[in-house]
């Protein structure tokens, strides 16, 4: 019955080592799910607010490009197309530069999840 009775114990023994590994892989699971979660809301807020900003910028930087190009050649009409063509202009280049754009953020993000 020794043998028996050794074989019991060293059974207990490996289910009890293998409950404590699944229940600490959960733990650290759950604890690297939450990491991401709060990065990526770290990063679309700060994108949000930095983009906002920016954007309101580019907004005022336009407006004042168009007053500033209306008076240098006399027509306000033909300022604010000529900025609306650098904008257009700009979009296409975006447009164009779009693969890349993709590349280097899924190369950015890679880092970040599975580091």
């Amino acid at each position: 019955m020794g043998v028996i009775d050794a074989l019991n114990e060293t059974s207990n023994k490996a289910y009890d080592s293998g409950e404590t590994y699944i229940k600490t892989s959960q733990e650290y699971y759950k604890l690297k799910a939450f990491q991401q979660l709060a990065r990526a809301f770290s990063f679309l807020s700060k994108l949000a607010i930095i983009g906002g900003l920016l954007f309101l910028g580019l907004i005022f930087l336009t407006v004042a490009g168009a007053i500033w190009l209306g008076q240098t050649i006399g027509s306000t009409s033909l300022a604010c197309l000529l900025m609306s063509v650098m904008l257009f202009i700009c979009t296409i280049i975006g447009y164009l530069l779009r693969k890349q754009i993709d590349k280097n953020i899924i190369k950015k993000m890679s880092k970040e999840f599975f580091d």
